[in-house]
């Protein structure tokens, strides 16, 4: 498969950064993979965190986020302590439907600490580029409800991208606008925090204004980082991405006929690289989103 961001020529001539961004349940948060449902929907389930969402304020169609765990807990799902007041750490939010929202929302994603750190360092900025992957695992429909099939079609699947149309800084000094004001980023002790920053999606994506500067996918084999056959954290990457430099990782990474992708981290950055951006773009383009 593949699974690699990509470097753009921006308006301005500047090369697009490419970030491979780890959210979602794992082994410590949640204990579980997101599921993919049978309609190709790839929930990506937010960590539980004593934030203000709750998993039952968070939509999945007619139901809940919170009717769908506790679906998946009773056909194979584990999460410890799960009811309704259950709260979780809703970021990134890039898919409109999840919640209720305020009137100029847009797709957003919040950083903090030795991440923010990194991806300072690596000089993100605007029009740069997120892939979102996580853990997932299919489910079938069981009775009316998704039921996961067994763990050896465990993978690590891109789920969502987002390109970045502001950068702002949030503390106690600079509040949000009031369609932010629910993101977790926007309020609490994290605004103590001087590196406490949000990100805030393009209206469009810059090399096509036919498709939103973030979206959420639905699931189809090119999304797939896994190689088949093998545990989900190593990778079938194109050749072409041998002589990209990925933040934690080095030229060992490449194992044979896979990578080894690094066990912690939340943002890989890959260098500007052409052959990068164009499998970048060609993967969203080729990929249906969830709408």
């Amino acid at each position: 498969m593949t699974a690699l961001p990509i470097l753009v020529l921006s308006l301005e001539g500047k090369a697009m950064k490419i970030i491979l961004s780890r959210k979602g349940f794992d082994s410590e948060n949640g204990g579980y993979p997101s599921p993919i449902l049978p309609d190709g929907k790839m929930i990506s389930l937010p960590i539980p965190l004593k934030d203000s969402i709750k998993y039952s304020d968070l939509k999945n169609g007619e139901s809940t986020y919170y009717d769908l765990m506790l679906s998946l807990k009773l056909n194979g799902g584990h999460l410890r302590d799960l009811d309704s007041e259950t709260r979780c750490h809703l970021d990134p939010d890039i898919y409109k439907g999840t919640y209720g929202r305020e009137p100029g929302w847009k797709p957003c994603f919040g950083q903090i600490d030795q991440a923010q750190i990194h991806l300072e360092n690596q000089k993100v900025d605007k029009n740069d580029l997120f892939l979102f992957f996580g853990w997932f695992r299919k489910t079938r429909d069981h009775n009316g409800k998704p039921k996961f099939y067994p763990k050896e079609n465990d993978m690590h699947a891109i789920f969502g991208y987002f390109q970045i149309g502001e950068i702002e800084k949030v503390d106690q000094k600079f509040p949000v606008s009031d369609w932010m004001a629910y993101h977790p980023h926007a309020s609490g002790e994290r605004l103590n925090k001087a590196t406490n920053t949000i990100y805030v999606a393009r209206d469009t994506l810059e090399w096509n204004d036919a498709l939103p500067g973030a979206a959420r996918f639905l699931f189809n084999d090119r999304l797939v980082l896994t190689k088949k056959g093998l545990s989900k954290s190593k990778w079938n990457l194109p050749d072409s991405l041998k002589e990209a430099e990925i933040s934690y990782h080095t030229k060992d990474s490449w194992r044979g006929d896979y990578f080894q992708s690094a066990y912690k981290g939340q943002e890989f950055v890959i260098k500007d690289n052409e052959k990068v951006e164009e499998w970048a773009r060609s993967l969203i383009e080729d990929s249906k989103i969830d709408s």
